[in-house]
């Protein structure tokens, strides 16, 4: 496991101060649920870096799509916070944290006679009064999400329409219309056949590259999480195990421990794991 440097922005153990180069930071978090008794997440710090893509890996129940949700606000932590640019995200209203982070969950769901055009088009609620009409603006940035999830083609096709992996696009497109600094997706190339799957990571990319989005992404793929990730946060039973880019987090070490298997890795320089067996 990794040493955290203190001196690192990353690892900062002042949890009243965020680093400038951290979009957000979790502190002191214990996160449960209703039906559990203990806490099924905790974290004493974690620090997403400002226009980097950070990915979350790890087992399944390890935790990754809980702490997902605490920074996303959906799920509130039973103790500690997370600031959202400094500002603790319990504070925001609905619509003002909606203009900050964008949170595409893993089960969505639309009216299959919706066109395409007009489901990205909610992801302009937040600039938008109860009745007022699409603007100039809302055009700009529905035309430009659409581009960006490379959908032109589907713009007028109804969802019902669509495969399971053009739907995640769409869905992408719809968050990628807020517009926002900092977007966290859970789990976005579950279910999708590979072509989609590397769609889906090269639109983020696209996104993170052009237009300096900060993006936290729940992945299963731990290959994956390595070639397009700059940092990882490797979970492990509810806990953090290691962080940092993936050259140093990615290592037989890490399968061993926390996924449970022999592999043998290396990077030339994409990573290559090939699994040797169970333990």
């Amino acid at each position: 496991m990794q040493t955290p440097d203190t001196n690192d922005p990353l690892t900062n153990s002042d949890s009243e101060a965020q680093p400038a180069d951290s979009a957000v930071v979790g502190s002191d978090l214990e996160i449960g649920y209703a039906s559990t008794d203990e806490p099924v997440v905790t974290v004493d710090r974690i620090d997403v870096p400002r226009g980097e893509i950070t990915a979350l890996v790890g087992p399944n129940g390890s935790g990754k799509s809980t702490l997902l949700k605490t920074l996303a606000r959906q799920l509130g932590p039973d103790e500690g916070e997370v600031l959202l640019e400094g500002k603790d995200v319990q504070t925001y209203d609905q619509k003002a944290l909606a203009r900050e982070l964008g949170h595409l969950s893993q089960e969505n769901d639309a009216p299959e006679t919706v066109t395409v055009e007009n489901l990205v088009a909610h992801g302009r609620y937040p600039y938008r009064g109860f009745f007022e009409s699409l603007g100039e603006s809302d055009a700009e940035a529905i035309a430009r999400a659409i581009d960006l999830a490379g959908v032109e083609d589907l713009r007028e096709e109804p969802v019902g329409n669509l495969s399971g992996g053009q739907k995640q696009l769409v869905f992408i497109a719809m968050v990628l219309a807020q517009d926002t600094d900092v977007l966290l997706l859970d789990e976005p190339t579950t279910f999708l056949d590979l072509h989609h799957q590397l769609r889906v990571m090269e639109t983020v990319t696209r996104l993170n590259e052009e237009r300096d989005v900060t993006v936290v992404v729940v992945l299963h793929d731990i290959a994956q999480a390595a070639r397009f990730a700059d940092y990882l946060i490797a979970l492990d039973d509810g806990s953090v195990y290691d962080w940092g880019p993936p050259t140093d987090v990615v290592t037989e070490a890490l399968l061993r421990d926390v996924f449970d298997i022999e592999a043998a890795v290396r990077y030339t320089p994409d990573p290559e794991i090939v699994p040797k067996h169970s333990l």
